[in-house]
């Protein structure tokens, strides 16, 4: 078999499908990429057995065939030469490559091509529904940071996707924040609801070009989304995912308003002092003005700093974890946020003042209980 391509579109191709190659795979033939010609087309595909992405290309081959290629030696040999046609040519005997480029010969040993696993493909049956791909990828940088590393909690080591019919809703938490991300300019006639794992939708989120739409399919087992000449396949997280709406106080009388800017850069300050532990800072919040405050007692640090706002309510002291107010500020995107809170022991609501239409979003933080 012999096929020529150029080297540059092959690499661009290979670094999105190389995003699925696990850095400890459980079987040697998961370190190559499958390649597959049929019909002057190359299929390129890479999986960890969880996440596989599948891309094609057009190539000038003089058969089909297929053979499962090391995929290090490769990008790196890629990498390493300038913009050329080069030539593929496998001996399907031996399984042995040999690449020829202007400026010499390259020879790497490949692998049966029918040994690689077999990766899951949409069927007719299952759920599908198209979404602009902004609206994905907006909704996965606004809630990735808030999923679970603790793999006790399975289901929170993913985000729950509930798609209902005009609306999708994508949720994450690790039980000390939550964000709720719902797009509702959709179409469609499904309703369901799955756990998408986060290396998939960290390659969704590195690959997927704006400006498209991506088709995305799901069943029992496995989620599809197609775009251009890709498509990424993974396996859903099989858990119960938390009643959340369980965790969202409704009744929050005490309304802050404050420069989303001037809050995150103090907070940046005031952290500097705070536990290293806890990173607790503490909101004392008054009509017109919000005092920021941190304290590490074990090294007798201690910052505070004056911001003015908008209150509306009564005279409020709770404390929260930085980091996490930190996290929230950076993904939102409006000029001004505005906090509900009720208590010092109840969860604050964060929220963007100016919305974008079509879409809604909403941060749940926990407080850190305060000293006595």
């Amino acid at each position: 078999m012999k096929f020529s391509v150029s080297s540059s579109e092959l690499l661009k191709q290979l670094q999105v499908a190389a995003g699925s190659i696990g850095s400890n795979p459980v079987l040697p033939i998961l370190e190559d990429f499958l390649f597959s010609i049929a019909d002057n087309k190359l299929t390129i595909s890479a999986t960890d057995l969880d996440t596989a992405i599948t891309t094609q290309m057009d190539v000038m081959a003089d058969t089909d065939g297929t053979i499962a290629v090391p995929a290090k030696i490769l990008l790196d040999t890629l990498k390493a030469l300038p913009q050329q046609p080069i030539t593929f040519s496998i001996d399907e005997n031996t399984f042995a490559i040999e690449i020829t480029s202007a400026y010499g010969k390259y020879r790497l040993s490949g692998e049966n091509g029918q040994d690689f696993p077999t990766i899951p493909e949409p069927e007719a049956g299952d759920d599908t529904i198209t979404i602009p791909s902004n609206a994905l990828i907006q909704g996965v940088n606004k809630t990735l940071f808030a999923t679970s590393n603790d793999e006790l909690r399975l289901a929170m080591m993913g985000v729950y996707f509930q798609v209902d019919f005009s609306k999708i809703t994508m949720v994450a938490t690790d039980a000390h924040k939550l964000v709720r991300y719902t797009f509702t300019d959709l179409s469609s006639e499904v309703s369901t609801s799955f756990i998408l794992p986060k290396k998939a939708l960290n390659l969704i989120k590195n690959v997927l070009p704006s400006g498209d739409e991506v088709k995305m399919s799901f069943n029992k087992a496995n989620a599809f989304f197609s775009f251009g000449n890709t498509q990424i396949s993974c396996r859903l997280i099989d858990s119960r995912y938390p009643d959340y709406h369980a965790v969202i106080p409704v009744d929050n009388p005490n309304l802050l308003t404050i420069a989303r800017a001037d809050f995150a850069s103090s907070l940046k300050r005031i952290a500097i002092y705070a536990n290293k532990t806890t990173n607790q800072v503490i909101l004392n919040v008054s009509p017109g003005t919000l005092i920021v405050s941190a304290q590490d007692l074990d090294f007798s640090n201690e910052a505070t700093e004056k911001l003015s706002c908008t209150y509306d309510g009564d005279s409020l002291m709770i404390g929260f974890n930085a980091k996490f107010l930190l996290e929230m500020l950076n993904v939102l995107e409006s000029d001004e946020v505005r906090m509900e809170l009720s208590t010092s022991t109840r969860a604050g609501i964060l929220l963007p003042v100016e919305e974008v239409p079509g879409e809604d979003i909403l941060m749940l933080v926990m407080p850190v209980m305060l000293s006595n």
